[in-house]
C-alpha cells in the first residue's frame, strides 16, 4: 500500500512538472499552436473541386534551419497560437511564396513570438495557392483572407478577441493580398456563403512586409488593384533598398497615407533582400523590423484603449 502511494506521488510529481513546463514554454512563446487547423470555407472553396491541403515541398538548402514549402492547396487552413497573456488583439498573417506556394514557417509562425510577447494572439493563414498557368495568383489567396478575417471577428468571442482590434499582416506576395484587401473597400472578391460573409473583413490595422510586385514600372504607379483611399487602417511597412521586388511600391503606399493623414509608419533598410522573414540577414540590420513594429503595434492597441 505504501509502495503504492510513493508511486501514486511520483506520477502527480512528474505530471505536475510536466504541466509547470508547458506553462512556462508556453507563456514564453515557444509552444503557442494549440488547436488543430481550422478550415476557412464550410465546404468546397469557391472554383474548387477537391479539398487538399497542400503538398509539402523540400526545402531549398540554402535555408537554414529549413523551411517549409506547401504547393497545390485547394482547401486553405489557419493555425492559432494564442498570447500567454492577451490583450484582445489579433493578427492574420498571411505568408509568402510566389502564389504558386506558401511559407507557413519562415513566413508565418516564426513571427508569432514577438506578436505573442506582447499579448497579440496570431492566426497564420494557408491560402490557395496558383495551380494553372491561367489563374491570376492574387485572387484565390484575396477571397481566402477576406473570408479569414470574417471568421475571426465573426467568432471573436471564441479567442477572447476585440471586434474592433483585428489587424493583417502581410509578407511578400501575401503582403501584396494583403494590400489588395485593404484596397477592396468592403467589396467582396467572391459570392457570399453564409452569414459569415456579412461580418466586416477589413482590418483595423496592418503591417506590409516587404509586399511583393505593388509598384508598376510602367506607369510609376501603383499596380491595378492596389489603391490608398480614406478607409485604409493604420498601417506599418518595412522594406530594403536592394529588394528585387522595387520599393517604390511601399514608398508610395505610406505617401498614400500620409496624404490622406492616416497613422503610417515607413522602415526601408539599405540593405537585407528579399523573403527573410525575422531572420537575420548577414552584414544588415533588417532584423530590427520587429522591434520596431512591435513598439508600433503596442502604442496602436494603448491607443485604443
Amino acid at each position: 500500500m505504501h509502495l503504492k502511494r510513493q508511486k501514486l506521488n511520483l506520477k502527480n510529481v512528474i505530471s505536475l512538472k510536466f504541466v509547470l513546463l508547458v506553462y512556462l514554454v508556453s507563456g514564453f512563446g515557444f509552444l503557442s499552436a494549440v488547436e488543430p487547423p481550422h478550415r476557412v470555407w464550410p465546404d468546397l472553396a469557391p472554383g474548387e473541386s477537391v479539398n487538399s491541403t497542400g503538398l509539402q515541398l523540400p526545402s531549398p538548402s540554402h535555408y537554414d534551419p529549413p523551411i517549409t514549402l506547401m504547393t497545390k492547396v485547394t482547401q486553405p487552413t489557419f493555425t492559432v497560437h494564442p498570447a500567454a497573456v492577451p490583450n484582445g488583439t489579433g493578427v492574420v498573417i498571411l505568408p509568402g511564396g510566389g502564389f504558386h506556394r506558401v511559407v507557413p514557417d519562415l513566413e508565418g509562425t516564426e513571427t508569432v513570438d514577438f506578436l505573442n510577447q506582447i499579448g497579440v494572439t496570431v492566426f497564420v493563414l494557408s491560402y490557395r495557392t496558383k495551380n494553372s498557368p491561367e489563374e491570376s495568383g492574387w485572387k484565390k489567396p484575396l477571397q481566402d483572407a477576406q473570408r479569414t478575417m470574417a471568421l475571426i471577428r465573426n467568432r471573436a468571442a471564441q479567442w477572447d478577441l476585440d471586434k474592433d482590434k483585428i489587424g493583417l499582416l502581410g509578407y511578400s506576395a501575401g503582403g501584396q493580398v494583403a494590400a489588395r484587401l485593404l484596397s477592396s473597400n468592403g467589396k467582396l472578391a467572391y459570392k457570399p456563403v453564409d452569414d459569415i460573409d456579412t461580418t466586416k473583413h477589413r482590418p483595423d490595422f496592418s503591417l506590409l512586409i516587404y509586399p511583393w510586385g505593388v509598384y508598376d514600372e510602367d506607369s510609376d504607379g501603383l499596380i491595378d488593384g492596389v489603391s490608398v483611399s480614406k478607409t485604409y487602417p493604420p498601417t506599418f511597412v518595412v522594406h530594403t533598398d536592394d529588394d528585387r521586388s522595387s520599393s517604390l511600391g511601399s514608398v508610395l503606399i505610406y505617401a498614400g497615407l500620409k496624404k490622406r493623414g492616416i497613422s503610417a509608419e515607413l522602415h526601408v533598410y539599405g540593405n537585407g533582400g528579399h523573403g527573410y522573414g525575422v531572420r537575420p540577414q548577414k552584414n544588415s540590420e533588417i532584423s530590427t523590423w520587429t522591434g520596431h513594429a512591435g513598439r508600433w503595434l503596442d502604442r496602436w492597441i494603448k491607443g485604443k484603449h
